[in-house]
C-alpha cells in the first residue's frame, strides 16, 4: 500500500533558524496521526510543508506517491535533477489537501454557505446550483444546517471552526490537516469541533492533527508523534506513548499537560 504521506529527511530554515531538522514520517491511508509537542517544536511548520505553504529546504514530501512541489528528471547518466513546479501545478496539488487553521479565516462579508461554496465555484468551476447543494450537505454534516445564512460575526467560535471544516471538505480533499483547530476556542466549545473531527476519522478520512487535546489523541489517533526542537523525539501507538513514554523529554512534556 502506498502511504498517503511519506516524508524523508525534511529540513526547513527561516533565515538562520533551523526549524525542521531531518523529519521522517509516514502516514497510512485512512489513519489519524496526531502531532504533539511544545510551542516552537516545528509541528505547524511541518503541516505547512505538507500543504506547500512553505517551501522545503531539503528532503522530500510525497502525497500518494507524488512528489510535492517538485518534479524529478532522470538524466542520461542516471543523475536525478529536481525542478520546482509551476504555481498552477502546485495549486493543483494543494487542492487535494484540506487544511483547517487555528484561526478560522472565514470571509466576514459572506454567509456560512457562501464561505463553503466559494472555492468549489472559483477553483473547480463548479456550477452554483451544484455548489449550493454540496454546501448545504456539508453544513448539515457538521451540524450547522440551521446556520447557513448566518455571517461569521453571528456564529460562535466553535460554529465558525465547523464552517471552516466544511469549507475544506468542499474541495473533496484526500487528506485533511488540522493546525491546533481548538486552541482559539472557549473550553465549552472544544467538544463540538472535536466531535466533527471524530466523525471524519470514523468515515475514513486521512488526517494529520496538531493538537494539545490528549483525550482526542488517545481515542482517535492511530499514531502519536512527539516533536521537540525540530525533531521527532518519540512516536508510536497513542496509548503506549501517553501511558508509557520512553524518552525523558516526552515524560516531562506530558507531565506538564496531562
Amino acid at each position: 500500500m502506498i502511504p498517503k504521506v511519506e516524508i524523508t529527511g525534511l529540513h526547513k530554515f527561516f533565515g538562520e533558524l533551523h526549524v525542521l531538522k531531518g523529519i521522517d514520517l509516514t502516514v497510512q491511508p485512512g489513519s489519524v496521526t496526531v502531532l504533539i509537542g511544545p510551542s516552537g517544536s516545528g509541528k505547524s511548520t511541518l503541516l505547512r510543508c505538507i500543504n506547500e505553504l512553505e517551501i522545503i529546504d531539503a528532503g522530500r514530501v510525497q502525497v500518494d506517491g507524488e512528489l510535492i512541489g517538485m518534479r524529478e528528471e532522470v538524466k542520461a547518466d542516471g543523475r536525478v535533477v529536481l525542478h520546482a513546479l509551476t504555481d498552477r501545478q502546485r495549486a493543483a496539488q494543494r487542492a487535494k489537501i484540506g487544511m483547517v487553521f487555528q484561526r478560522f479565516n472565514l470571509f466576514p462579508h459572506m454567509t456560512a454557505l457562501q464561505n463553503v461554496i466559494e472555492a468549489p465555484v472559483q477553483v473547480k468551476d463548479m456550477g452554483k446550483a451544484e455548489a449550493k447543494r454540496l454546501g448545504l450537505e456539508l453544513l448539515e454534516r457538521v451540524g450547522l444546517a440551521d446556520r447557513v445564512d448566518h455571517y461569521p460575526s453571528q456564529l460562535s467560535g466553535g460554529q465558525q471552526q465547523r464552517v471552516a471544516i466544511a469549507r475544506a471538505l468542499a474541495m473533496d480533499p484526500e487528506l485533511m490537516l488540522f493546525d491546533e483547530p481548538t486552541s482559539a476556542l472557549d473550553p465549552e466549545l472544544v467538544g463540538e469541533v472535536l466531535q466533527v473531527m471524530k466523525d471524519l476519522a470514523a468515515d475514513g478520512m486521512t488526517m494529520v492533527v496538531v493538537t494539545h487535546e490528549m483525550g482526542f489523541a488517545r481515542e482517535v489517533g492511530d499514531q502519536l508523534i512527539f516533536m521537540d526542537g525540530g525533531l521527532v523525539c518519540e512516536s508510536g501507538d497513542p496509548v503506549s506513548v501517553l501511558d508509557n513514554p520512553q524518552q525523558e523529554r516526552t515524560r516531562t512534556f506530558l507531565a506538564s499537560v496531562l
